[in-house]
């Protein structure tokens, strides 16, 4: 345990680090390109971490729980996420890193077709949508549609196992890759088949 310490604290003390994580170092001309607030920051930071290496980095943004009030929320909510979002493919892009790196934008599930009695949308797991750039997914690209009301998907159906076998190929991860347990007992990483239509 102590090498494991000393080693971790070599990584948090090097100066290679503490450059990762100054974002004041990035060229204005990508520094422009995100928000001076908590989201857009934390993605500068986030295509930071990935130029220097970093192999998986994950942002969240405040929370898309909306069970109240959800239309106020969304008019602070959405506008964030679209600049964010454009910001961080856009940097990825003209670092020449878009190609490697793998964009995710999703929640855990959809919301309510319908709106409650609190102005709010509540959990909904039939439908909702997923945004991918990069990591050698072509562009301009959607795949399936719900009905009128975004309540269930009325062409191309997905579910989240052919998401996870997409994200993990995207990653070279192929299908019979095993991590073994506490108990030293295998298990696939995923199971399901990549999105092929995506790919």
């Amino acid at each position: 345990l102590k090498a494991l310490g000393q080693q971790a604290e070599s990584m948090i003390l090097s100066s290679r680090t503490r450059d990762a994580f100054d974002v004041s170092k990035e060229p204005e001309s990508i520094q422009s390109l995100f928000a001076d607030n908590e989201l857009g920051q934390g993605l500068l930071l986030a295509n930071r971490l990935i130029e220097f290496g970093a192999p998986f980095v994950t942002m969240t943004h405040k929370g898309w729980d909306t069970h109240l009030n959800n239309f106020t929320q969304h008019q602070e909510l959405v506008p964030d996420f679209d600049k964010g979002l454009d910001a961080v493919v856009s940097a990825l892009e003209q670092k020449g890193l878009l190609d490697r790196t793998l964009v995710v934008a999703m929640g855990e599930f959809g919301r309510t077709p319908k709106i409650n009695k609190r102005g709010g949308r509540d959990h909904w797991g039939s439908c909702y949508s997923v945004a991918l750039a990069g990591g050698g997914v072509p562009g301009g690209q959607v795949i399936g549609s719900s009905d009128g009301h975004g309540a269930y998907p009325k062409s191309r159906p997905l579910r989240p196992p052919a998401l996870a076998a997409t994200i993990f190929h995207c990653l070279g991860i192929g299908p019979d890759r095993e991590f073994r347990d506490a108990g030293d007992r295998p298990y696939r990483v995923y199971r399901g088949r990549p999105i092929g239509a995506l790919l």
